[in-house]
């Protein structure tokens, strides 16, 4: 299973606030559902993640990449590239180590992934 690594606030604002993109430097190919991961690193709304006590460190839902464009009509878009996102859904807190760029999440971490889906 691939997961990417995403900030929070922005995992939660995918998964709960109609967030339909995610901005990156860089160009993606990939098509389909993808993991994601909340980095342990945060954004500066420190206060907004606090308040709603967000969770870290660990794969907190799916959601589907769809296309990968340079421009979009969304508010959310402001990068250079962006992951048009659909069909995102939260799970409860899996502890994973997360990496840069898209990453396969351990053997034991996908099957509490696919234990949760059943």
């Amino acid at each position: 299973m691939k997961a990417l690594s995403i900030r929070q606030p922005w995992c939660h604002h995918i998964l709960h606030s109609g967030k339909d993109v995610e901005n990156r430097d860089w160009p993606t190919r990939f098509r389909g559902d993808v993991l994601m991961h909340a980095s342990l690193s945060v954004e500066e709304d420190r206060d907004f993640i606090r308040t709603h006590d967000l969770p870290l460190g660990g794969i907190v839902g799916i959601v589907e990449i769809v296309d990968c464009v340079t421009a979009m009509d969304s508010r959310w878009f402001f990068g250079r590239y962006g992951f048009v996102l659909r069909n995102p859904r939260p799970i409860e807190l899996i502890p994973c180590k997360g990496a840069l760029g898209f990453f396969n999440v351990p053997a034991h971490v996908a099957q509490m992934v696919e234990a949760h889906l059943s």
